[in-house]
This record gives structure tokens, sequence and C-alpha cells, in this order.
């Protein structure tokens, strides 16, 4: 038996690098679902298909991507178009699973949470990426997601978050944020005011539609103490052109008040910037993508990946026009947006 394993093990680096070569051989195909085309999903996909490359899967060589867009008007979202929205995640999950891809990504909460049932079943491998919560999708905790899936997420420790805003704003005590209903928005407002709890915030919000007008809810919330904006993972800022930022821009600077966004994307007004890099996250799904179609790991192996330090942006020219003067410290600790 000995001479025998002997023999065998000399030949196993040329087992794997068959399989290698294989793989590299071999045309891919990913389906990639998400609800709506906003700009933060395009920097989460961006960031997924960079890191296929740097990985040797190419698109247009040996790699296929279907992207799977669901349209949905969420200017003119209710209840019951929410309902129709669901449906139609899961009846695009079926459709998925009969062209069978050697692997599905997902964006964001709602596109994981109700697709990923009927894909895992189906034994196709899932990788999500921009959840913030990743137990609001479905997972088993924070780095588990649990068999058939993995992915990465943009969850953050907002008593971390809260300690750069003490730092850049050491007088701030109430917040205010305009938001709607999306899935991500309402748990990053629930873990928002639980650590402002702590950290001698007051965390004071209004709930909008998505044709709402940024202008009368935010002049209630300044009636009631807000000293600054917060600006969540939401879709609404991005909507019309980004036509709530630029009443948010012109009320910050009319009142010399600050915007701190919890989001890597254009925020017209935003002063300081902290959060996950969106594209981050989709290189790290990309990460995990690439060891399950290149390497055969199993999804359900590989732990949920997020970026483990904030990234701390400011704009110097909205500094510039609130005429605010920041502590050293933050000033050496944000990077310019520019």
């Amino acid at each position: 038996m000995k001479r025998f394993s002997f023999g065998i093990i000399p030949f196993l680096p040329v087992l794997l690098m068959a399989n290698i070569v294989f793989a590299q051989q071999k045309t891919f195909t990913i389906d990639v679902l998400q609800v709506t085309h906003v700009e933060a999903f395009e920097r989460v996909y961006q960031g997924f298909v960079q890191e296929l490359k740097a990985a040797g899967l190419v698109e247009g060589q040996n790699l296929k991507i279907n992207r799977r867009i669901i349209d949905f008007d969420i200017e003119k979202s209710n209840l019951w178009k929410k309902v129709g929205v669901l449906l139609e995640i899961r009846k695009t999950a079926s459709k998925i699973v009969e062209s069978r891809p050697d692997l599905v990504m997902t964006i964001a909460t709602p596109a994981t949470k109700y697709a990923k049932d009927r894909i895992i079943a189906a034994g196709i491998p899932l990788v999500f990426s921009a959840v913030i919560i990743p137990e609001a999708a479905g997972c088993k905790s924070l780095t588990v997601a649990g068999p058939g899936f993995t992915g990465s997420s943009i969850y953050m420790e907002m008593a971390d978050v809260l300690k750069i805003v003490r730092l850049a704003f050491p007088d701030l005590r109430t917040m205010g944020i305009v938001h709607t209903d999306d899935d991500n928005t309402l748990a990053q407002i629930d873990h928002l005011r639980a650590a402002g709890a702590g950290s001698g915030f007051t965390l004071i919000t209004k709930e909008v539609n998505k044709t709402d007008r940024f202008t009368p809810a935010a002049q209630e919330l300044i009636a009631q103490g807000a000293q600054a904006f917060v600006v969540p993972l939401d879709t609404y800022y991005g909507l019309r052109d980004y036509e709530p930022c630029a009443e948010l821009s012109e009320i910050s600077i009319k009142n010399k008040m600050p915007v701190i966004s919890l989001v890597h994307m254009n925020v017209p007004g935003a002063l300081l910037y902290i959060g996950s890099d969106l594209r981050i996250s989709g290189a790290l799904s990309g990460k995990q993508a690439a060891k399950i179609l290149l390497e055969g790991a199993k999804p359900g192996d590989l732990p949920i990946l997020r970026q483990e330090d904030l990234t701390i942006m400011l704009d110097t020219d909205v500094l510039k026009l609130l005429q605010i003067k920041l502590p050293m410290e933050i000033l050496m600790l944000a990077k310019d947006l520019k």
C-alpha cells in the first residue's frame, strides 16, 4: 500500500493542473439578477466583473454574463406593486434555473432573499453582493450564509461610523434622515438608531414616498432639531437625475448643516462620506465566484466577506461652501473626494 501511495503523489500536481487548464478552456455562464438599474448597483456589478477578469474569467472569451434587471418603477411603488416585484423575482429565478448557468450573482437584499431558495434547490451556486444585513437576506449569521450560497456584505459597525462622525463634529447631537421603505435602508437606519442611543446621538427620521420632494420632509426634521442630515443607501436619492440630492444640497448650504453619506455614490451636497465602497463589495463577490468556478469551492464553505476598514472621504468644495472648520484629525484621516 505504501508503494502505491507514493506512486500516486507525483501525479497529484499534474491532475490539479489539468483541472485548472480544463476550467480555463471552458466557457462559464453567470446570470446576474437585480431589481432596477441604479448607480449603486452598477458600481457593484463593475467591481464584480473586474475581479473576475483579474482571476482569468473574461467576458467574451471564457465567460458569458446574462444580466437580468427586473424593471420596477420605484417612483410609483406601493404595496401591491411591491408584491408584484417579489413575484417577478421568483418568476425570474425559475427562468434562471431553466437556463442552468454555472453560477448566479444577486445584487442587494430583495433579489437575494426572494430568488435564492429556487436557485439553491436546483444546485446552482449563488453569490450575493451589496446586502447590508445578511440575516435579513436569509443568511445564518453575519459571516455564514448557509448551504449553496455565499456573498459579500456592506454591513458596517454603526458604532465605528458614529465615532468618526463624533470626531468630525464634536458638538453634533441630533441627526435627521429622510428615507423611503427600501429594505436595505430600513435595516441600516435600525442599526444606526441602536448605535446612536449609546453614543450620545439622537436620530430623527421622516419616511417619504419615492415621488415626494425632499424639501418639505427636511424642513420638518429641521423644525424638530436636526443639526445634520444623513444619507442612507436608498434609491430615492438617485431619482429624477438626483433631484432629492440637489434639494438636500441647497438646504445644507442655506442652513450651514453638514450632510453625511453612508454610501459611496454620487451624493451632491454631501460633505463627509463614511462606509463601504460598493465596487469593493462587488469585487469580494467576484473573488468568491472565481473560487467556486475555477477551484470547485463549495459556496456554503466560503464565509461572507465584507470590507474591513471603512472608507472615509471628504468633499473639500462643500467644506468651503459650508464654512465649517473640521478637526485636523479628520482632515488627515479622510481622502479627498476628487
